[in-house]
This record gives C-alpha cells, structure tokens and sequence, in this order.
C-alpha cells in the first residue's frame, strides 16, 4: 500500500493537470466553459496527439469560436482554418463539418446550454454518457472524456475513471479500481486523478518514469 501511494503521489506530482486547465479552460458550471469542453473532448477523442488537440482547442477559442451561436455561424471554411492553425489537419474537414452541427444541435435541443442537458439526464450517469454521444463527433471515448473533466463541476459523476484512465492505472501496477485509486489519491479530485491516470495510459514514458521515481 505504501509503494503504491507513492506511485500515486509521483504521478500527480508530476502529471496532476486537467486536459481542460491545459487547454485553458476555467472550467465552471456555466455554459461557455462547458461548451468549451465538449469540442475539447471532440478534439481529444481523435487518433491524435494530446498536445495537438489541446493546442487547436486553444486556436478555436482565439478564433472567436468559444460558444455554440459564434461555432454553427461560422463558416465551414474558418472553422477548417481555426482547426489547421491548431494542427488539426488530419481530420480538419470532417471535425469542421462535425462541430458545426453539434453546435446546431446544442442550440436547437438545448439552448446552447449543457446544463439543460444535465437535467433531462436528471443526474443519471449512463443518460448523460448517452446524451453527450447524440452530437456528431461525440462517441463513447469522447463522451467519457467529457465526463472524466466535467466531474470537478457535475459531481453526480464523480468519481468518474473511465476505461482509458484504469488502463493506465494497471500500467501503473495500481488497482483497477475506482474507490481504492480515489483513496490513495487522498483529497486529489477525482477530475485530476483521472487525467493524470490517462497520461500513463496514453504515454508509455510517463508510466516508466512514475515507477523508477516511486522507487
């Protein structure tokens, strides 16, 4: 037990960062910043590097494209090239196009507003998990993704550690599981917890180097 608190309080030492503090997204119960997660989940759920998802949520934001109503008015076009300058070349086209429906959904079903979404969930997890994966681009990787970050601020989902976040847990040669991990944590969120887990997932290096520092 003592080793494997050490390995948490390595990871978090060094890894203890939310993707949506990363990304610069002061995340609150209001509808910019959760807006801002939700293409930030979209983003992240790519076969993409995390540096360059974060990096193209950053340039959406700078391009004016932070809420729904200025997303689906934009044009196809500028929000290709806001993705681009991100390096979000790869799947720029079709995440255009996905972005800009799932904006058009938001607005339409929800009022551009996720907390809308959060009470027809009426605080049932799998229903939200469900919801979220109603938007274009939003599969069930990038609807855990929301959930893992979202859980700081939508607590009925806490403690959320998804799938990817206790792959990296075993890599860790930690306990795939949720109450024991959020216990070694101590009084870690869950949200922190959860990412830096996945930063072990995700990068073969973090995971290595967590083990050699926790000796």
């Amino acid at each position: 037990m003592d080793r494997q608190r050490r390995v948490v309080r390595e990871l978090l030492d060094a890894h203890g960062r939310t993707y949506a503090d990363e990304a610069g997204i002061r995340l609150k119960d209001t509808p910019q910043p959760l807006y801002r997660l939700l293409v930030l989940a979209h983003l992240l759920s790519a076969r993409i590097r995390a540096s360059v998802a974060l990096a193209t949520a950053r340039s959406l934001h700078e391009a004016g494209l932070r809420d729904p109503r200025r997303m689906a008015e934009a044009g196809w076009q500028e929000r290709v090239d806001a993705l681009g300058r991100g390096g979000y070349r790869r799947y720029d086209e079709r995440t255009a196009t996905q972005l800009g429906e799932a904006a058009e959904l938001l607005n339409e079903r929800w009022g551009g507003d996720l907390r809308r979404l959060r009470r027809e969930a009426d605080g049932e997890v799998p229903e939200l998990r469900h919801l979220l994966q109603e938007f274009p681009g939003i599969g069930p990787a990038g609807a855990d993704i929301f959930l893992r970050e979202a859980q700081g601020v939508w607590q009925e989902a806490a403690p959320y550690l998804d799938a990817k976040a206790l792959q990296g847990a075993e890599r860790l040669k930690l306990p795939k599981d949720t109450e024991h991990l959020v216990e070694l944590a101590g009084g870690t969120a869950p949200a922190v917890l959860a990412a830096a887990l996945v930063r072990a997932a995700v990068d073969k290096e973090v995971a290595e180097d967590t083990l050699r520092r926790a000796g």
